[in-house]
């Protein structure tokens, strides 16, 4: 049976469409909506003009009721049925309240190898501590910050003269390669990780 996958995005949503062009042909999985925090997201577009469903929620009327905000997440996710939710790209942090709803059902994907550098500017931290390899990881999503089982982990050395902005364009191109075969086999129930190496 083929399965209901929602993807959750704050921006231009890169990752969304890789995955949305890979849930074709004998893919278990389809996208049934896309949902935003911003109605300017350049992924909302992009979805709508492919005639996927999506929603928006704007947090800001729910500033310091983050239980307010993810309960009208739910209200307007809940009619398109999703049996997973992906996490890509979207820019706000989840309660344990909504993530335990989701448990085993919800992954994300983050700009780093996992356990280093949860949160934000990742690739600066990395050249900040001089590492050689960097990279993305996909997992599954708990009420901590980057955190969860690891589902996949893509990896690439760290070029000398890189900068901020070179690691993060060729980690995206790893993001793109890595989340879609990971959600191939989540759907298909095996969490067996996947390894790349760019």
């Amino acid at each position: 049976m083929t399965k209901r996958v929602a993807i959750f995005l704050s921006g231009g949503g890169s990752n969304m469409r890789a995955l949305v062009e890979d849930m074709t042909g004998d893919h278990p999985a389809r996208p049934c909506l896309v949902f935003s925090n911003r109605a300017d997201a350049g992924g909302i577009a992009w979805a709508r003009d492919r005639g996927i469903p999506t929603e928006v929620v704007d947090h800001r009327p729910f500033k310091g009721d983050r239980p307010a905000f993810e309960a009208e997440i739910s209200a307007r996710i809940a009619p398109h049925g999703p049996d997973i939710i992906c996490l890509a790209g979207f820019m706000r942090q989840l309660t344990g309240g909504f993530t335990d709803l989701w448990t085993g059902r919800m992954i994300n994907i983050h700009p780093s190898l996992l356990p280093k550098y949860k949160g934000l500017h990742t690739h600066a931290r990395v050249l900040e501590a001089g590492d050689a390899l960097h990279g993305c990881t996909v997992h599954e999503v708990t009420a901590a910050l980057d955190d969860g089982p690891i589902l996949g982990q893509a990896t690439l050395k760290v070029a000398e003269g890189d900068t901020p902005d070179t690691l993060a364009a060729r980690v995206l191109k790893l993001e793109h390669r890595l989340y879609p075969a990971v959600l191939r086999r989540f759907v298909a129930g095996d969490r067996t990780p996947v390894l790349i190496e760019g």
